[in-house]
């Protein structure tokens, strides 16, 4: 699957739990930020999974519509690359 065929399926599972990505404390928490990021990039780099599941988590529901989260490490890993990934936009900021 080439990664604009990945990325559209993420997307539309993402669309199809629209009402429960509501609901999501992640999500919301994330609301500000959530078309600036590349979620894939962020998914493979820092934990090595694929886009759909972090979309997955980030939906609080699975593609079989079972509730599933971020365990407490993995919010922990997703602040630690969010603080990274802002470092790195500074510093990019600073050097311009």
């Amino acid at each position: 699957m080439t990664y604009e065929e990945e990325l559209q399926a993420a997307k539309q599972k993402a669309q199809q739990y629209g009402e429960q990505a509501e609901k999501s404390k992640v999500r919301s928490a994330l609301r500000d930020i959530d078309l600036n990021i590349n979620w894939r990039h962020i998914a493979n780099d820092y934990f090595q999974k694929s886009v759909s599941w972090f979309y997955q988590r980030l939906n609080e529901v699975d593609g079989h519509g079972n509730p599933c989260e971020f365990t407490p490490k993995e919010k922990e890993q997703l602040r630690g690359a969010l603080i990274d990934l802002s470092e790195r936009i500074r510093r990019a900021a600073e050097n311009i």
